[in-house]
């Protein structure tokens, strides 16, 4: 038996723990245990209000928050299925997802998403807003918080059912970087699974406190900074948002950071635009780098061991002072990372564990440790979770925390997962030592019209970590030659595509960028060309250009 909720309802016994800190009315407000349980049990009597029974499904399209929280523990706890959808998607989408899974109602965030959700046509769907200047139902549309607080004097305790290990918990929509996205359905056994494996390797402890940005619609964010750090009692701090990141980064001092590999390209890359006109800066850093990452692969000898301590008290805190100065460990997740900035991170003295999964494995699959850790691979498997190679090298993971499968899609499930258990990651991997190196995609080898093959992401994570280049995708699918589509402010073409092949020097030589299309207009999930997990929908971003491809092509075909 099993349940979910257990980790908020575990604080009972402790009501004056505070477990989050979020910014409201211009101030930092900090939450108790006890606070989050009573805001759980205001949802829970909005639920019985509405006569909804275990099973019956309810979306979540907030910002990270306390309501997000409260109202996601207070659904599962009464056998109810959570719907997490994006924020920032588009209408359309969330609509598609509200009423493919059927849910009864949505909390969104504000008036404007709730109006845009009623051009939809939703059917039998009860639309409250958080931020809201609606007093009365308006068009459909209500004050979540005003119809809280008329529950007031209905509330009961909180209800915490005992559930059937493989109820079904949550319904999570995948991206969609083609079509429509599906539906992954994991259990409250999933999601414990996941979470006691992350518990078990000791990366999260009571008295950490995580900085949360992440879309907590995101797994990788709901599991490891929402989930985990519940589970341990640690406290949570809402970010404002992507554009107050750093002073919020500053001011909370945070020790764990859940992140994506961008947010660490784009602070490296002002660690070496900050280094670059100064020689001695420059060469300070580069023998931090050496220096710091001999000694944490244990390879340093006597004179190492006293620079060390030096570089990094000179060098490396006034660097680390931007992130808080107390971060102790970041997870990097839903995106490779080159391994050339975890090193210096890490010889920095700040450990950037690399981890890998998929929201069909709730989602983790194995992760870097601290000690051995090594960010050219994405770690061993977690506790309980067992991976092999299948046919093309194919990484296959099975285990307690691997999904159901897919809503009201049985065609989809067979293909995802055999007759043995075996999820089909649809990565191209290698295991050495028990270490998992990822290193492409089944699907996404491009075939040049020579016959040359490569996988257009290993070249492209290679080029991203040149900060000129905000995002790319490489073309050449049946073409003569490799072509790039890049967003960046630099219109100069020939010194871009010299600084993306200095950038592919590690991989064979026929990988290399011919031509390039750029545009300063950067692509986002408003304008269709990125997914709510901001990762790029290749096949959108080439028909979008398909006329400028076409004339690229035209014109190198005399090179």
């Amino acid at each position: 038996m099993a349940n979910i909720a257990t980790f908020l309802f575990q604080h009972d016994d402790t009501p004056n723990r505070v477990l989050y800190r979020q910014f409201i009315d211009n101030e930092w407000v900090d939450f108790k245990a006890r606070e989050m349980i009573d805001l759980a049990r205001s949802w829970q009597a909005f639920f019985r209000s509405m006569g909804l029974q275990p099973g019956d499904r309810v979306a979540i399209c907030l910002k990270n928050s306390v309501h997000w929280v409260a109202f996601d523990q207070a659904a599962v706890a009464m056998g109810l299925v959570s719907v997490p959808l994006y924020v920032d998607d588009n209408a359309s989408n969330i609509a598609y997802c509200i009423q493919d899974s059927g849910s009864r109602a949505v909390v969104v965030e504000n008036d404007r998403i709730a109006r845009n959700l009623l051009k939809e046509n939703l059917k039998d769907v009860r639309i409250l807003s958080i931020k809201s200047d609606i007093e009365k139902e308006a068009d459909g549309v209500e004050n979540a918080n005003h119809v809280l607080k008329g529950l007031d004097k209905k509330l009961e305790p909180f209800e915490l059912l005992d559930l059937e290990q493989n109820t079904l918990a949550t319904i999570c929509y995948t991206s969609g970087t083609s079509g429509r996205p599906k539906g992954v359905m994991l259990s409250h056994k999933n999601v414990i699974a996941n979470v006691d494996s992350c518990f078990q390797l000791d990366i999260a402890k009571p008295e950490d406190v995580f900085l949360s940005f992440l879309p907590m619609s995101h797994m990788f964010e709901r599991t490891g900074g929402y989930y985990l750090p519940l589970r341990v009692g640690a406290k949570v701090i809402y970010a404002r948002g992507i554009n107050q990141l750093p002073e919020d980064l500053a001011t909370q001092a945070p020790t764990v950071l859940f992140a994506v590999p961008r947010i660490f390209e784009k602070f490296y890359g002002r660690i070496q635009a900050s280094v670059k006109d100064s020689r001695f800066k420059r060469k300070a850093f580069e023998k931090l780098v050496d220096v710091g990452w001999r000694m944490e692969q244990g390879k340093g000898g006597i004179v190492d061991h006293f620079q060390l301590p030096l570089l990094r008290a000179k060098v490396a805190q006034p660097i680390l002072e931007r992130l808080g100065g107390r971060l102790r460990l970041a997870v990097v997740g839903g995106a490779a990372l080159d391994s050339t900035i975890a090193k210096s991170f890490i010889a920095m003295g700040l450990p950037i564990l690399h981890g890998y999964g998929m929201t069909e494995a709730c989602p983790v699959i194995s992760v870097n440790r601290p000690e051995g850790n090594v960010p050219e691979s994405v770690g061993p498997a977690l506790p309980n979770v067992e991976v092999m190679l299948g046919e093309q090298d194919e990484l296959l993971a099975r285990g307690p925390n691997i999904m159901l499968g897919y809503w009201q899609n049985e065609e989809a499930t067979k293909t995802a997962i055999d007759a043995d258990g075996w999820l089909h990651t649809g990565d191209v991997a290698e295991i050495k030592d028990k270490r998992i190196y990822i290193r492409g995609r089944i699907k996404d080898i491009m075939v040049l019209s020579n016959g040359e093959k490569f996988s257009p992401q290993d070249a492209e994570m290679a080029i991203i970590g040149d900060d000129v280049f905000e995002q790319i995708v490489l073309i050449g699918e049946g073409r003569p030659f490799i072509g790039m589509i890049a967003v960046t402010a630099n219109s100069n073409e020939k010194e871009l595509i010299k600084r993306a092949n200095e950038r592919l020097q590690h991989l064979p030589r026929y990988i290399r960028v011919r031509r390039i299309i750029t545009t300063k207009e950067p692509w986002t999930v408003d304008n269709g060309l990125l997914t709510p997990t901001l990762k790029v929908k290749r096949l959108k971003v080439i028909e979008a250009f398909k006329d400028r491809i076409n004339d690229l092509y035209a014109e190198g075909m005399g090179d």
